[in-house]
C-alpha cells in the first residue's frame, strides 16, 4: 500500500509554536536570585543517633527554625 502525499496541500491548523529560548546566562541569573530568596534551611549532613523519636524531632525543629546567619 502506497501513501499519497500532496505537497501542495495547505496545513489547516498549527497546534503549537516553537519558542526561541532566552539567553541562558540571564535565565540562570534569574533562577539563582529566586533560589536565594527562597532561603532553604541548612540542616547538617551526617548520621545522628538519638535515644527517642522526640529527641530527634526536637533536634530537627531546632535546625529548621534557626536563622541562616547561625
Amino acid at each position: 500500500m502506497h501513501r499519497v502525499i500532496n505537497c501542495e496541500e495547505q496545513i489547516g491548523k498549527v497546534v503549537g509554536r516553537r519558542v526561541v529560548p532566552p539567553d541562558p546566562l540571564q535565565y540562570a541569573s534569574g533562577l539563582q536570585k529566586t533560589l536565594w530568596q527562597l532561603n532553604p534551611p541548612r540542616i547538617p549532613k551526617g548520621v545522628f543517633r538519638f535515644r527517642t523519636h522526640e529527641e530527634a524531632d526536637q533536634w530537627l525543629m531546632k535546625h529548621l527554625t534557626r536563622s541562616r546567619e547561625s
